[in-house]
């Protein structure tokens, strides 16, 4: 390729963007098929079931990994974590399109339920997170595993090897908090997409969280 070819070129943000809205669109799609299909549909979830609260809240999580996996996509310098970056983004984006379609099929609201509400007990604790029925939306979110907007900032900012390894860190730790949300929904979840889904998303996760263990190893975070 020439310089002027090079010069003429997009950028890589602007292609992996592109590609993204693509795929989110397409998962989207098929949700709006889905729901106007000619087939005899079960009993529509309600708006406080756990399918619909997991559909709702996986999409802030997926939100945040695509947000956190597009930062480092465009500034490191390991092609591990390029890669890896690339692959959370694209798959996480489709996840997303398809949830926002259940709702769309379900004729539910996309907002509006409590954080984790789906996964409270009978005594208001959240299932498999260490926070009780008066905790705030930070705690939530904490308990989710995502990152602060601290966090998000140093990450942001962050170069080279320190960026690599901090992306790895959050990245961990919201990978560990979505399995959670996985263990939850595969214990309450009544639609067998969803279900499906959530099983599939928690083998993934699991293996990204290896493959991040095994580049931390390696880069000496």
């Amino acid at each position: 390729m020439t310089d002027s070819e090079r010069s003429s070129s997009p950028p890589r943000w602007l292609l992996i963007g592109s590609a993204i809205l693509a795929v989110a669109a397409l998962a989207f799609g098929i949700g709006r098929f889905t729901a106007f299909g000619t087939g005899a549909a079960p009993p529509a979830p309600t708006t406080d079931s756990a399918d619909a609260g997991f559909a709702r809240d996986m999409q802030v999580h997926h939100g945040q990994a695509v947000q956190m996996a597009m930062l480092i996509y465009e500034k490191t310098e390991d092609e591990g974590v390029r890669t890896l970056a690339y692959d959370m983004a694209t798959a996480q984006s489709a996840q997303a399109g398809e949830m926002y379609g259940w709702l769309v099929q379900w004729g539910l609201p996309q907002s509006g339920e409590p954080l984790m509400g789906w996964m409270s007990d009978a005594s208001g604790s959240h299932s498999g997170h260490d926070v009780g029925p008066s905790a705030t939306d930070d705690e939530l979110r904490a308990a989710m595993g995502m990152a602060t907007p601290a966090e998000l900032a140093a990450l942001d900012a962050a170069t080279g090897t320190e960026a690599d390894c901090l992306f790895l860190e959050l990245m961990i730790r919201h990978h560990e908090g979505a399995i959670d949300m996985v263990d939850a929904i595969r214990e309450r979840g009544e639609r067998a997409r969803v279900l499906a889904v959530a099983k599939s998303m928690g083998s993934v996760q699991q293996s990204e969280i290896d493959a991040m263990q095994s580049i931390q190893r390696r880069l000496g975070c």
